[in-house]
């Protein structure tokens, strides 16, 4: 695709607040959703702080050279939740958080350390297009459903039911997804860059008109936006986020007791299988997410900065992120669709949205009306954003001969595996169904080619530029 701004590439202070926000607005539900599922006094603005700073520990050692946001990783879901089971008291649940984080951070040294002395050569070859490609397409497939399930709702609820009327939700949700095409199809200039933040407006202000309708006739199907939160912004917690470290060192004045965990060293191993295969699973996650927004920018991330450095940002930004919010990070293919979308792949961006998802976490309304967005509406919005990382997948086997059949049944095994959500429970570890295609893909992929000779051409691979010219600032700002 045609770039706008490049990774280099700094757009005007305007334009540059914009796309910020966009970006910030396309990694939200899913950055805040991980310790709202958790709960146990997690917050929602210290996971969003949390994120900041891992992705600005990313970009520091990746030279500011990958244009990726981190947010809370859904992987670690079981893991996180292993920490506060079993009886074990809330401030050591917060304890086990980060020392979780830390096991998986280590993961990432150690892998970082095999490749920067291995090389990335053995990663292209049980990795090829052929595999890589409809494994990136799975990540956007495999988020589908989330779509489309939040498409049908608002966030006013009632016994744990949503009141308001599906119909009324898919209607916001749909103009939504409507405003945001047209805006990104036809739009000019500014008006093409920041088509989501367009979409979401009109969204909200669809969904809050019907809310407001809803209120005046005492109609309980109308009521899509929930404004609750908007009355906790007179209370001082509302504007100070309650990061983990607190928790976790007593500084909150919460006492644990470790014996209600058994032993110190037993609760340690505990926390350590529920974290370290997961972070062996994110690490193929990995891998997909980079190979993916490496075809968008054009230029081959796991040479340049080097999968070294992208291992190492991941990871220690993973640590630095639970540290604050207790949510292990992961790359976001949120943050990859939306630069697809955009055209904008300026990595001051990304630390732009960083810095500014940091500051969010201490403006409480500002936090507030995020967090009222409803469901449908970022429904809308993920339509587009997951469809797109599924397409980009789909564009890295188009030079793949799916004549031959060896290509084809690698590709068939990996989609089959992953649309229809193949998954694998053991113990506390939770092989996702992206982790498992690609899995089924790499063995598929020997199998087909074992007797292949030396001299055969091997699978095509993802072939990327070392370089992008980008373009100068064509418009005038707004």
């Amino acid at each position: 695709m045609q770039l706008i701004y490049g990774v280099k590439d700094r757009p005007k202070w305007g334009r540059l607040i914009l796309f910020s926000l966009q970006q910030l607005l396309a990694i939200l539900a899913a950055t805040i959703a991980v310790p709202m599922i958790i709960g146990n006094g997690m917050e929602p603005s210290a996971a969003l702080f949390g994120a900041g700073v891992g992705t600005i520990v990313y970009l520091l050692l990746t030279r500011f050279r990958s244009p990726v946001f981190l947010g809370s990783s859904f992987a670690f879901l079981g893991s996180m939740s292993a920490a506060f089971a079993g009886g074990v008291s809330l401030s050591l649940g917060y304890l086990g958080l980060l020392l979780g984080a830390l096991f998986a951070g280590i993961v990432y040294v150690i892998i970082a350390v095999v490749v920067k002395f291995a090389g990335v050569g053995w990663i292209n070859k049980i990795m090829p297009a052929v595999v890589i490609g409809p494994t990136v397409a799975i990540i956007g497939l495999s988020l589908a459903g989330n779509a489309i399930g939040d498409l049908m709702k608002g966030s006013v609820v009632v016994n744990e039911v949503t009141v308001a009327s599906p119909f009324i939700a898919l209607l916001c949700g749909l103009v939504t997804l409507g405003v945001t095409i047209v805006c990104s199809v036809y739009g000019k200039n500014l008006l093409k860059m920041i088509p989501f933040i367009i979409g979401i407006l009109s969204g909200y202000a669809l969904a809050a008109i019907f809310t407001g309708i809803g209120y005046a006739a005492n109609c309980d199907v109308l009521k899509v936006i929930d404004f609750s939160g908007f009355t906790t912004l007179g209370t001082a917690e509302a504007w100070y986020p309650n990061f983990s470290f607190l928790t976790a060192f007593n500084i909150n004045g919460g006492g644990y007791d470790a014996g209600s965990a058994g032993s110190i060293g037993a609760y340690i191993g505990s926390i350590a299988v529920a974290y370290i295969p997961v972070a062996f699973v994110v690490f193929a996650e990995h891998i997909a997410d980079h190979k993916n927004i490496s075809s968008i920018i054009e230029t081959d991330l796991l040479k340049d900065p080097g999968l070294h450095r992208t291992l190492l940002g991941d990871g220690i930004g993973s640590v630095a992120g639970a540290f604050f919010g207790g949510c292990p990070n992961t790359t976001y293919g949120e943050s990859v669709g939306c630069v697809a979308i955009s055209g904008n792949a300026s990595v001051i961006t990304i630390f732009v949205t960083a810095c500014m998802a940091m500051a969010c976490a201490f403006l409480a309304p500002f936090t507030v009306f995020l967090s009222s967005i409803p469901k449908c509406v970022m429904g809308g919005v993920c339509i587009a954003l997951y469809g797109f990382i599924a397409v980009s997948g789909l564009k890295m086997i188009q030079n793949v001969d799916l004549g031959e059949n060896r290509n084809l049944f690698v590709v068939s095994v990996i989609l089959i595996a992953g649309v229809g959500g193949l998954t694998l429970n053991i113990g506390k570890v939770t092989i996702t169904s992206v982790a498992c295609s690609l899995i089924l893909g790499i063995l598929t992929n020997v199998l087909v080619n074992i007797k292949r000779k030396g001299g055969d051409k091997p699978a095509e691979e993802i072939q990327v530029p070392a370089t992008v010219e980008t373009e100068e600032e064509k418009n005038e700002e707004v």
